[in-house]
């Protein structure tokens, strides 16, 4: 279907102004969207120029164009963008402005016109490792069928976009076998896949017939802001953290339910910002959700650390891991999605062992962990020393084989002989106080 703006659309502006009598600016004011994909293509910007497109649609935009500067990036990114593109319901161009590698290419190549400023590239698009080596086969395979898709969609000669991708095939008069293709401003409109080299936005409007248009370029608004911070990898870690000190908290102290629901709101952000940015799918969820089960059960139903305990730790790991890399993850991918696991273990333990450590000396938490001290000499010491008793007298109140019950004062202790037996009665002296243990003789 050709999306293009021509003569229809003319005619009912011109026909506007005859019958309705409005002013030929009114009737005529035409919008383009200017879409900028700048800098490394990732998941964040695929929701932006969703977004945009679907505003420009609700704003009665005649076109839009993407206004492309970048040495490529994630592909699963750059598939999202591709679809939303081809998706649209009016003509959206690209204009290579000054290079459009990698996926940027494929972006390209998916919409209804590529236009390169003069000196500008296109291609290079073989996907690589977090080393710069050539993937494996199988992603060079899939990227492969999605560049011939696209160019057989828009017409193009496909063997030219597999050339882009797979430096094995060549095209004659292009590149030899062996070497990537890379097509100039120059070599793209000889073959047709570039429609003209505009210098500048003016010269742009004037090649896809909407000369004078007023150009809007939409801002990146808040949720996109929040979603792009959320996924960064300085901060995604820290969620993960939180995430894992909330619920350990709580099962360690019973905190009300403060320490899961924190807890389970800082899982929440980590995977609905990547459900979002498209990164994870509800497989990832229903995973989280398996392995939190199984550590509860672990926990609660079966104590100790079993199978449960096992099975639920390689399904939360799993998830969280499976939740960054998204569709055809590179070894960079899954690599970088280690590390944020990584670091959000070291700093969950590095904290946990810290809150260990001053649980202790804090009144908030006294009564979770003993204050008194394990020495080897003294054995382990439930109860403050009562020095106050030392040297007070009392009466037996059952016989003391050595253990019986004594009163002291107003108070009712357990008591025990240094071995000897006393008789019900007695009256006994208090020799030594050792927490719970009060060792008396018979006075």
């Amino acid at each position: 279907m050709d999306r293009r703006p021509g003569t229809p659309r003319r005619a009912i502006a011109v026909l506007a102004v005859l019958l309705l009598g409005l002013p030929p600016a009114a009737a005529q004011e035409r919008v383009v969207y200017r879409i900028p994909i700048t800098g490394t293509i990732e998941h964040g910007l695929a929701p932006y120029v969703a977004r945009s497109l679907r505003e420009a649609q609700a704003n009665g935009a005649a076109a839009a164009y993407l206004d492309i500067d970048t040495p490529g990036g994630r592909v699963d990114a750059a598939e999202r963008i591709a679809d939303a593109v081809r998706a649209a319901p009016f003509p959206v161009y690209a204009y290579v402005n000054p290079r459009a590698f990698s996926a940027g290419a494929m972006v390209a190549l998916a919409s209804d016109g590529i236009y390169m400023r003069p000196g500008g590239v296109l291609g290079a698009a073989t996907p690589v490792d977090g080393q710069g080596t050539k993937a494996p086969e199988k992603y060079v395979s899939a990227m492969r069928a999605e560049f011939r898709a696209l160019a057989e969609e828009q017409g193009l000669d496909p063997r030219i976009a597999e050339a882009m991708v797979d430096e094995s095939l060549g095209v004659p008069g292009l590149v030899e076998p062996g070497r990537l293709l890379t097509l100039s401003t120059a070599e793209a409109l000889r073959i047709g896949y570039a429609r003209g080299q505009p210098a500048d936005q003016a010269a742009l409007l004037r090649a896809i017939g909407l000369a004078g248009a007023r150009v809007v370029t939409p801002g990146v608004n808040w949720a996109e802001s929040l979603v792009r911070f959320l996924t960064d990898p300085l901060v995604a870690p820290l969620l993960l953290s939180i995430g894992l000190l909330g619920i350990l908290a709580e099962l360690k102290t019973g905190a009300g339910g403060i320490g899961l629901a924190v807890g389970l709101g800082s899982l929440a952000l980590f995977f609905g910002s990547n459900l979002i940015v498209g990164l994870a799918g509800w497989e990832e969820v229903i995973l989280l959700g398996l392995g939190l089960i199984a550590l509860a059960v672990e926990a609660f139903v079966l104590p100790g650390f079993g199978i449960a305990g096992v099975l639920g730790l390689v399904a939360l790991g799993s998830a969280l891991v499976l939740a960054m890399v998204g569709r055809l993850p590179t070894f960079t991918d899954v690599l970088r999605a280690s590390a944020v696991l990584g670091a959000s273990l070291l700093i969950t333990a590095a904290v946990f062992v810290a809150w260990l450590r001053h649980l202790p000396n804090s009144g908030r938490f006294a009564g979770f962990l003993l204050r008194s001290a394990t020495a080897s000499d003294q054995g382990f010491l439930a109860a403050p020393v009562r020095h106050d008793l030392v040297g007070r007298e009392g009466v037996a109140l059952t016989d003391l084989r050595p253990a019986g019950l004594a009163t002291v004062g107003d108070e009712r202790l357990d008591v025990v002989t240094e071995g000897e037996f006393v008789a019900s009665g007695s009256r006994v002296r208090v020799v030594r106080s050792e927490g719970y243990r009060h060792v008396v003789r018979p006075a």
